[in-house]
């Protein structure tokens, strides 16, 4: 165990790191690549794809993504795509490259706490050999063994995810491991050992099988352990809160979800250990458990760094219903961009596993494609708490303040799309559910007789800047190209499509860049007609041609921009 105390890591030697390391090998290794002239290519590992958009530069040694935006260097991937933090990454990318990473100096209580750690992660290994020992050669396994094989299980996936066995009694952890007076302190801090008021200690898992947890970096840091028989309780039981384990920012099957390396474009969040074994033998490697408690903001950004969707599997029953309502107020906030939350409902009495074994692979994911939206699911809620039918005054008034809060705590433009919906249900304008409510949406005044009488908007059907506008339409987070700089002489610019493409950007700026506000913005009555010419543009379904297109249409603008100023200024030299 190396017994160097580790501190801050030099700015210097991750400047070095990072000069030394070959992107392509680093992401290569977890994305194959194909080379595409300079640099190369793959369906993005962030966003789901069917045409590659996702480059790589040898010479940059910088990776992008045309599709979603993802960009970095191999410290970003690492941490993005293995879900490392940002010293775990140094000291993979380091590890890659056979150096040694540098530490600054820590004070000797700094050094203290930290090996104080490192030995509670060296226990915690110790103690997933013993049960996973346990489980292979104690008497007392055979029923252990007969459960997980009833589950379905091999041995090479009990392998993979280090289950194991905790013998009956009260201290085969302190008896097999020989625990001298230290280990017992450590077994304690580590919660593997519950220590009484007189001192003496006793295994907290006894007769169970042992689902190890892991870290990032595939440490083990706490245990879950499940009951071989119904008249056992709790069913599960797991590790306390301790100085390495967190539940708030810990979910089961994380880190072998990623050791897996497969593309996905989803994490589904079940409800148990067994659940997430049981799926992966089964070939479906997104899954993964909170321990013992509801799921926290932090385990939404944690999965929203690896995806952009998230569904949630429940039981059909209260529990499953309270626990969904209590996922959808958490992920409303931080519903932004290409984010999506949707939540698949079990029959009554049905797990995951027992589903896939029923309807196979292709009908659970069946059951995963058409689950709940969270718009759906926040009013399917919200209509059930009414106290009147929703085709009531009273209902309806009830509604929109049951709605009002949800609304309001959503960023970007789902409370415009939300108010829309409500809209629908209630039979009230959005422009005055916004004046209700608080809330300002994109319509939040009433149409005055002059906008009522306003002219229309004149944009030629060829025009280049309709291409634009349908391109961002499919690709919003382009629209990042134009700079301040390039805004103000769009708007400045004599001529009339140039300025509405400016306003057409500004909504998209305002929005988070989100699509669906552009085409809220097309919709309204004076530019109704424009987004009718937009959507009857064709584009090919060849992310390379979208991407020249698109670049081409942007230099072209840019051209005739420059064109312009340097005419306005050729004007003023005349005049004076």
């Amino acid at each position: 165990m190396n017994k160097t105390a580790k501190g801050t890591i030099p700015r210097s030697f991750i400047e070095d790191l990072l000069a030394r390391a070959d992107i392509v090998q680093v992401i290569n290794q977890r994305v194959p690549l194909k080379k595409a002239g300079t640099n190369y290519k793959a369906c993005c590992p962030f966003h789901d794809e069917k045409t590659p958009s996702f480059n790589v530069s040898a010479q940059k040694q910088f990776y992008h993504c045309f599709g979603c935006g993802a960009s970095g260097d191999a410290l970003k991937f690492l941490t993005d795509y293995d879900g490392l933090s940002f010293v775990e990454a140094v000291e993979t990318l380091a590890a890659m490259n056979g150096m040694e990473v540098p530490r600054e100096k820590l004070t000797q209580k700094q050094a203290q706490q930290q090996q104080k750690t490192r030995d509670l992660y060296d226990v915690m290994h110790s103690v997933a050999k013993f049960y996973r020992q346990q489980l292979k050669s104690h008497p007392a396994s055979a029923e252990a063994k007969t459960y997980l094989k009833q589950r379905g299980l091999t041995a090479e996936i009990a392998k993979e995810f280090v289950i194991g066995f905790a013998p009956p009694g009260w201290d085969s952890l302190v008896s097999n491991l020989k625990a001298d007076t230290i280990l017992k302190q450590q077994l304690v801090e580590t919660g593997m050992l519950i220590q009484k008021e007189d001192g003496k200690t006793y295994d907290r898992f006894r007769h169970r099988i042992m689902f190890p947890i892991r870290d990032g970096r595939g440490r083990v840091i706490a245990f879950g352990g499940r009951v071989l028989s119904a008249e056992e309780q709790p069913k599960y039981l797991n590790s306390p809160e301790t100085p390495i384990f967190h539940k708030s920012v810990t979910l089961y099957g994380l880190y072998e979800m990623r050791q897996a390396r497969q593309q996905v474009n989803h994490i589904l969040v079940v409800e148990g250990y067994m659940d997430v074994v049981a799926l992966a033998q089964f070939g479906i490697r997104n899954a993964v458990a909170t321990l013992g408690t509801a799921i926290t903001t932090e385990h939404l950004d944690i999965m929203f760094r690896q995806v952009n969707e998230v569904v949630f599997c429940f039981d059909g029953d209260d529990a499953g219903q309270k626990a969904a309502w209590k996922a959808l107020e958490l992920a409303l906030p931080k519903m932004q961009d290409t984010r999506s939350i949707k939540f698949l409902f079990l029959d009554q009495g049905e797990d995951p596993d027992s589903t896939v074994r029923q309807e196979g692979v292709e009908g659970f994911q069946n059951r995963i494609q058409q689950a709940m939206t969270l718009s759906g699911f926040l009013f399917k809620g919200l209509i059930g708490r009414l106290g009147s039918p929703v085709s009531t005054v009273e209902g309806q008034q009830q509604l929109i303040a049951l709605a009002t809060p949800y609304i309001a705590s959503a960023p970007g433009a789902m409370p415009d799309l939300l108010t829309k919906v409500l809209s629908d249900y209630v039979d009230v304008p959005v422009w005055r559910l916004g004046q209700i409510m608080g809330i300002r949406v994109s319509s939040t005044k009433q149409p005055s007789a002059k906008k009522k009488n306003e002219q229309p908007v004149r944009i030629k059907a060829t025009s280049i800047v309709l291409r634009l506008i349908r391109l961002l339409m499919l690709r919003a987070h382009w629209a990042t190209v134009f700079s301040d700089d390039l805004l103000q002489d769009l708007q400045e610019s004599h001529n009339a499509e140039f300025r509405f493409l400016a306003q057409a950007i500004q909504v998209l700026k305002q929005n988070a860049y989100i699509s669906e506000s552009l085409e809220s913005w097309l919709g309204e009555a004076n530019r109704a007609h424009v987004l009718k010419q937009v959507y009857a543009i064709v584009i090919q379904e060849n992310e390379a041609f979208i991407e020249n297109e698109f670049k081409a249409i942007v230099l072209q603008i840019g051209s005739e921009l420059k064109k312009e100023k340097d005419k306005k200024t050729l004007q003023k030299k005349l005049m004076n």
